[in-house]
């Protein structure tokens, strides 16, 4: 069985922080997700290779074992995975009668068997076995949930059932495409009084027909009134906190990129922040022209002929 390197898939090094595996993952998790690449087997494979590397990553624990058993893999390798020239009696007493390993639902599969042997399954001759009378913890469940970037902008909620209990998740502002929700203890029941599983919930902001989202930065096209751009202005701008007004300068061209700042999406856990709105200006050309507009307009064409000559 071969190693896996966490640290790779993610595109980490060792010292990673928290906040970094955390960005990496969702870089990652978005690029992967398997409702951006439906039928692709290969895309699904690596999308269940990046959890699992932040499932392990992410936990302080669960890192720190990883670790320390990377240090000694050859050693474990060389032992015909048995263990026996490897002090084991650490990572029982860490592990306690916890099943970390068991199905987080990718769909299709769970974990790999390096994560399975490393963290949820027997390890040999090591003599931490799955028995029947040893209590198991329950299965982690998956909750897909979709929401629109109004409700990500402004935060919402979602009631969902499990086993008969009714449960309600609070999404706060500022929540993102492919972010990952852990709901604890509220997962499988357990076997042979086991804790339950937890539920992992996935993020889905649907894509809007208006904005397009970059981050915490959102982007737009706004319409100007050929008038307004030529001789300066106002402008009415949509954004996730209503109709604004802008200031149009004199002679604004078309595709000109105005800034809006704070008028982005809310950055996550951060009270008070935002990122900025960028509008890119497209010029409205009048239609249906009076006879008295149409010769005021030939009469500025020939003034502009006349002091260019």
């Amino acid at each position: 069985m071969d190693y896996k390197d966490y640290y790779k898939i993610l595109g980490v090094g060792k010292t990673a922080t928290a906040d970094e595996i955390k960005k990496a993952f969702r870089k990652l998790a978005v690029k992967y997700h398997p409702d951006k690449n439906p039928g692709n087997k290969q895309m699904e494979e690596k999308f269940k290779e990046i959890n699992e590397a932040n499932e392990v990553l992410s936990d302080p624990e669960k890192r720190k074992k990883y670790d320390e058993m990377g240090n000694n893999w050859q050693q474990y390798e060389r032992a015909g995975g048995r263990g026996d020239d490897f002090d084991w009696s650490r990572y029982r007493q860490q592990r306690g009668t916890r099943n970390q390993g068991e199905a987080f639902d990718f769909g299709g599969g769970g974990f790999s068997d390096f994560f399975e042997q490393f963290f949820g399954s027997s390890f040999g001759g090591g003599g931490f076995e799955r028995s029947g009378s040893a209590s198991m913890k329950g299965q982690d469940l998956r909750l897909d949930i979709d929401i629109t970037l109004e409700e990500a902008f402004a935060g919402t909620s979602r009631q969902f059932e499990v086993d008969g209990e009714r449960l309600k998740i609070q999404l706060k502002p500022g929540s993102y495409d492919g972010q990952q929700i852990r709901i604890k203890g509220k997962g499988g029941k357990g076997r042979n009084q086991g804790q339950r599983g937890d539920i992992y919930g996935f993020v889905h902001v649907q894509k809007h027909t208006h904005f397009r989202v970059e981050g915490n930065d959102l982007h737009c096209d706004v319409p100007v009134e050929y008038y307004t751009a030529a001789l300066g202005g106002k402008a009415t701008i949509r954004t996730l906190k209503g109709l604004i007004k802008i200031d149009i300068s004199k002679g604004t061209e078309s595709g000109k990129i105005l800034r809006l700042k704070n008028m982005g999406m809310p950055v996550y856990n951060e009270q008070g922040k935002f990122g900025d709105l960028y509008a890119k200006v497209f010029l409205v050309i009048p239609k249906n022209l009076t006879q008295k507009e149409i010769d005021l307009l030939k009469q500025l064409e020939d003034l502009r002929k006349g002091s260019s000559s």
